[in-house]
């Protein structure tokens, strides 16, 4: 049975000074009205400007590289300066999957011309990714994707589609998972490779998804006939798969698994607090109990990749739990409608539980299904 468990790190001075800091920025920028909280913001919420001022600060591309325009800052930074904006609800969505997965696996699997010319705009808060692994007849099993790139002379040939690509209406650049050659009968995951692919590029088409309240952040995006450069190849030929595995641990292991909505949990305690302490203290206890056990076992996250380990198993159980953790939170909050009417909620209030309503849904199925989790869970601890 692999080994599996979460090791106990406990803050320090420098993390909890930087913590302050943060903050103070946070409550800097909303006393200058620079965003409205706002629940998912990780997702729905996209401010280039806002991801612009956390750029001159030095809390994007934290842990990359100076000669590329980071910080060479820990990972354990980098968990503190997202967890207290995810906390926020602040507009983080522009730079988010630059900044949480895509940066890193240019840095580990670009070339130097890569590395000079798109790095330094993350860290700037100028360039923007979208993911691009799933697919409509794919989903969550990636090994099926049907997306391929095929060799010609001097380039590649990208065709195919990708769907659920947050933010590839706003994004620079696309890491895709495709196919460039069969995969054996033995193993599905042979002949998977990743492309740096740009969106600007002749015949790449992104059409919007409307979710339930009408909004379109959810992407479609077609490749029909792109052609690529030799040096869109992002890493080695067919080896795709290790390489997109070591991407979703980074995807699935932080604070937004289970932060998404912490603005609107906050805000409720704020507002209804001596109301709560005669009725609903034992409920609310629950939930926070759980909030820090779940940000005690990402936060171990943190310092596992800072370590240089890959910790898939545990990023699968925190995402599957942080699911889990927000639903019952916002249904948690739905009973006390039953003693405290939405009627008597302040309309900040409401906007973010009926925003979170809506989008509760989505949160089990981006970065894996509940159903792979639990697939990915069981089989690395021998279990099936």
């Amino acid at each position: 049975m692999s080994k599996f468990n979460f090791p106990s790190i406990k803050e320090t001075n420098d993390l909890s000074n930087l913590r302050k800091e943060v903050r103070n920025f946070i409550t800097k920028s909303l006393n200058h009205k620079d965003f409205e909280p706002s629940a998912d913001a990780w997702v729905f919420s996209a401010s280039p400007e806002f991801s612009k001022k956390l750029g001159s600060m030095g809390w994007l591309g934290m842990s990359f590289p100076k000669k590329y325009g980071g910080n060479e800052r820990t990972a354990l930074e980098r968990y503190v300066v997202t967890e207290e904006l995810l906390a926020s609800g602040a507009p983080v969505a522009a730079h988010w999957i630059a900044d949480r997965q895509s940066g890193s696996q240019i840095l580990r699997y670009g070339n130097e011309e890569q590395k000079k010319s798109i790095i330094p705009k993350i860290t700037a808060g100028e360039c923007f990714f979208a993911i691009g692994m799933s697919e409509p007849d794919s989903g969550s099993d990636l090994a099926s994707v049907k997306t391929k790139a095929t060799k010609i002379e001097n380039g590649w040939k990208l065709e195919g589609r990708k769907i659920w690509s947050t933010g590839a209406h706003i994004a620079n650049y696309m890491i895709v998972l495709v196919r460039t050659s069969p995969a054996s009968e033995n193993n599905r995951h042979e002949g998977l490779s990743q492309f740096l692919v740009d969106l600007s590029l002749p015949n790449v088409s992104v059409k919007g998804i409307p979710d339930m309240t009408g909004q379109r952040h959810f992407n479609e995006t077609l490749f029909d006939n792109v052609i690529l450069s030799e040096d869109a190849l992002l890493g080695v030929e067919g080896k795709g798969w290790s390489q997109v595995v070591g991407e979703l641990a980074l995807e699935r292991s932080g604070p937004e698994r289970f932060l998404s909505h912490f603005t609107l949990f906050e805000s409720f305690i704020n507002e209804f607090k001596n109301i709560l302490i005669k009725s609903g203290s034992k409920l609310i206890g629950k939930l926070i109990a759980e909030l820090q056990t779940l940000r005690r076992m990402s936060f171990s996250i943190a310092s596992m990749l800072q370590n240089g380990e890959s910790p898939e198993t545990q990023a699968a159980f925190v995402k599957e739990l942080g699911n889990k953790f927000e639903k019952t939170m916002v249904e948690t909050l739905r009973e006390f409608s039953n003693i405290i009417p939405l009627y008597e909620w302040p309309s900040q209030l409401q906007n973010l539980f009926e925003d979170a309503t809506l989008r509760i849904p989505s949160n089990s199925l981006r970065g894996g299904t509940t159903e792979i989790m639990k697939g990915i869970i069981a089989r690395q601890l021998g279990l099936r």
